[in-house]
């Protein structure tokens, strides 16, 4: 498998996870010049951008290590940007998320894994 089928079934797998858990999914793979939104969901009245990270091991770290701060930032931006593309007011509650799969083992899904950055 490539990356881009790696990161597809992973995503998958993290979108399903969501569903399971009372998410509905808005979008995924939400593009905009600023980056990339792996899924975004929402719960009642809560929208939530996920990233998702897959490591086959422990060799190039734990799979939360790869949101860095420039990786935040750059999903900020791209919310800020779905939030205008579909009209949607700036006082709707937003939550950063990292759903991490390592391996073969469980979903680990991390809320308000940061702040807002612009």
């Amino acid at each position: 498998m490539n990356q881009r089928e790696t990161g597809s079934k992973y995503e998958a797998i993290a979108a399903d996870y969501l569903l399971q858990n009372g998410y509905g999914i808005r979008e995924r793979n939400f593009h905009s010049r600023y980056g990339e939104i792996d899924i975004i969901a929402g719960k009642e009245d809560l929208l939530v951008a996920c990233e998702v990270k897959y490591r086959s091991g422990g060799r190039c770290g734990d799979a939360l290590e790869a949101v860095d701060l420039r990786k935040q930032k750059k999903i900020c931006q791209t919310m800020l940007y779905y939030f205008a593309r579909h009209g949607i007011s700036e006082d709707t509650p937003c939550r950063f998320d990292v759903i991490a799969i390592s391996g073969e083992g469980p979903v680990r899904h991390i809320k308000n894994a940061f702040e807002f950055r612009g």
